[in-house]
């Protein structure tokens, strides 16, 4: 009876109850368990493996390029960032509120980790997320009009409540993905969140979108409940002795990590 029992629950794909029924009933039979507490057990058991294998997809469908989250990060090697601000942006509210993230600072000085971090907190919290390349995303949306698979792509995109479009820089767009671009963050717009980082300061985006009537009216949506970072700091990349160098400047006392420390995902 057992076997069939087990059996049932693969098939149906219990796997937490299939995992621990024989605990269950070998416990009900030697100390006269309630029905109803094993079946309470069994339902407890089934719920927690459902939920780890739901965080489970969600890191994997987000396609999170490292491992960085916000206890990780070095904040005390990078004084351009608030450590404050970005534990106060971890509570997660931004994403209940639809609110955009902007992150601008030269390579190297943490944008990346710190957008990892953010998003790998949200699927943890149970939001479902999205880590993009800004170029790679670009060349998929522009490879899905050849398809015809643009508003099935972009529903896809708008249905996360996190996305994080990473290293918004000096890129090559053609008119079409300028303008799916657009039509992407204005189907996000107070909607879902989004998260850019980027090394342009708002006035060089005119210079990659072009269309300035266009560029306005992305820069609207996008800043429009949206808090903006300037990281002014050394690069996490740099060899040691420029670190130095810069925190002495910045007269922020900073202890200095090892090269191997250092990844290419800040």
């Amino acid at each position: 009876m057992r076997e069939k029992i087990k059996a049932l629950l693969e098939n149906m794909r219990f796997r937490g109850m299939a995992n621990c029924i024989d605990d269950c009933l070998n416990a009900a039979e030697n100390q006269g368990t309630a029905i109803v507490d094993v079946l309470l057990e069994l339902l407890e058991a089934e719920y927690r493996d459902q939920q780890e294998r739901s965080l489970a997809n969600r890191i994997k469908n987000a396609k999170i390029p490292w491992g960085w989250t916000i206890d990780t990060f070095p904040f005390k090697k990078q004084p351009g960032i608030n450590k404050t601000q970005i534990m106060g942006l971890a509570n997660l509210t931004f994403v209940e509120r639809n609110e955009n993230i902007i992150f601008i600072g030269k390579p190297g000085t943490g944008k990346s980790g710190l957008a990892m971090g953010l998003l790998r907190l949200a699927l943890l919290n149970g939001y479902r997320g999205r880590f993009c390349n800004a170029q790679d995303l670009l060349n998929e949306l522009y490879a899905s009009l050849a398809d015809r698979t643009t508003s099935r792509l972009l529903n896809t995109l708008c249905n996360y409540e996190v996305l994080v479009i990473d290293e918004l820089g000096y890129l090559t767009l053609t008119s079409e993905q300028i303008n799916i671009f657009f039509r992407l963050i204005d189907m996000r717009y107070q909607k879902k969140s989004t998260i850019i980082t980027t090394n342009l300061a708002f006035e060089d985006w005119y210079d990659i979108f072009k269309q300035k009537e266009l560029v306005d009216a992305m820069l609207d949506r996008i800043k429009h409940h949206c808090t903006v970072i300037n990281i002014d700091g050394p690069s996490l990349r740099a060899p040691q002795s420029s670190i130095d160098l810069t925190n002495k400047r910045s007269s922020v006392k900073q202890v200095v990590t090892t090269d191997k420390e250092i990844t290419d995902a800040v």
